[in-house]
């Protein structure tokens, strides 16, 4: 009965993790990470604590990528610390206000006019921290995605012999 809903932990915890590497308030790799470990956690686990402490790595890892990444890109871009807090703002106005296309919109919007608040005569740099907003969105969450995209594919791969067995 334990294994059973370990299974189903770690296959719901793995899905809603792929789900919040796009939606931004759902830590969509660190979900991923807790359904690894639920799978961990099944009497007919395959997973070795050398790999959990591997994922746990990619995990951290790519949470901090994901936070530093549209700083670092806006301000390579060009863009000012107004872009960035622009883009942030824009990242949670677009997920409450204007789901899904906002999501990745207003981050770009919001780095825009950030920039033009703090400087309103250069539009080509505001324009250029927005690209440089955006890029980061499609970046981090491709990275965020292709970890908890595999740490999902290890669930199930590492589950599919306990299931069978139940059925032999």
């Amino acid at each position: 009965m334990m294994d059973i809903l370990l299974l189903l932990a770690a296959l719901v915890l793995a899905v809603t993790g792929i789900v919040g590497c796009i939606v931004p308030v759902i830590p969509g790799v660190v979900l991923s990470y807790a359904g690894l470990l639920c799978a961990y956690g099944c009497s007919g686990s395959a997973l070795t604590p050398a790999a959990l402490w591997i994922w746990a790595a990619v995990t951290v890892v790519v949470s901090l990528v994901d936070y530093l990444l549209p700083g670092y890109l806006t301000r390579l871009f060009g863009g000012s610390r107004a872009s960035v807090v622009g883009a942030t703002l824009g990242v949670f106005a677009g997920f409450f206000l204007f789901p899904p296309i906002g999501i990745v919109v207003c981050p770009f919007l919001g780095a825009v006019i950030g920039e033009l608040i703090h400087d309103s005569r250069d539009t080509a740099r505001a324009l250029r921290a927005g690209i440089g907003s955006f890029l980061a969105f499609v970046a981090g969450t491709g990275i965020k995605l292709a970890a908890s995209i595999y740490m999902l594919i290890l669930i199930v791969g590492d589950l599919i012999p306990t299931v069978r067995g139940w059925f032999a």
